[in-house]
Order: C-alpha cells, then sequence, then structure tokens
C-alpha cells in the first residue's frame, strides 16, 4: 500500500470530500485507512459495566484507499505516489507532481 501510517489525506469522494486528514490506522486486508476526524459515524452503546448509562457516540469508519490522496509535503496539493530506487539501492516513495521524495 503507498499510504503510509501519520500521512497526510485528502478525501476524493463521498460526503467528506476535499478534507483532509492524517492516517491513524490502516487495514491492509480490507484495503481501508482509518482517517482522523472523517467519516464519522453514530454509534449506539449498550449499558455495560463499564458504561452503566449507555448512550450514543460518534466515531470514525475506515474509508477505501481508493478514495483518498497522499498530500505532498512541498507543494501541498494531493499527488500519485510513485517510487524511486537511490544510488544505495533504497526504494523511497515520490511525488509524481514535483518529484519530491516523500
Amino acid at each position: 500500500m503507498k499510504i503510509h501510517r501519520n500521512d497526510q489525506v485528502v478525501v476524493t469522494t463521498g460526503k467528506d470530500r476535499g478534507k483532509k486528514g492524517r492516517v491513524m490506522r490502516i487495514l491492509p486486508d480490507a484495503k481501508s485507512v482509518l482517517v482522523e476526524k472523517i467519516n464519522y459515524r453514530t454509534v449506539y452503546m449498550r449499558r455495560s459495566q463499564a458504561n452503566p448509562k449507555g448512550g450514543i457516540s460518534k466515531m470514525e469508519h475506515p474509508l477505501r484507499v481508493a478514495n483518498v490522496k497522499l498530500v505532498c509535503p512541498r507543494c501541498n496539493k494531493p499527488a500519485r505516489v510513485g517510487y524511486s530506487i537511490l544510488a544505495d539501492r533504497t526504494k523511497q516513495r515520490i511525488c509524481k507532481k514535483c518529484h519530491e521524495i516523500l
């Protein structure tokens, strides 16, 4: 997957289109990412010993990785991600717009 944890991403489709957030978690089996403060859903909490009153709360839900784009730190725009092999044979992610190492 070309998106990693703590990357800044922008949502490209859906109700949160255009919003930016930080990736908190990657779910590779589901091809999804959990983005901070994006894609909130209402969750109804049951009563339990830990939560005796129960209630309604909001939680972030995963987004498909195809619906987010990485924000390049140099040009500050959503960009496609490519790879480049450096002289010491290490593979680095690069921005396809400005060719900056991410």
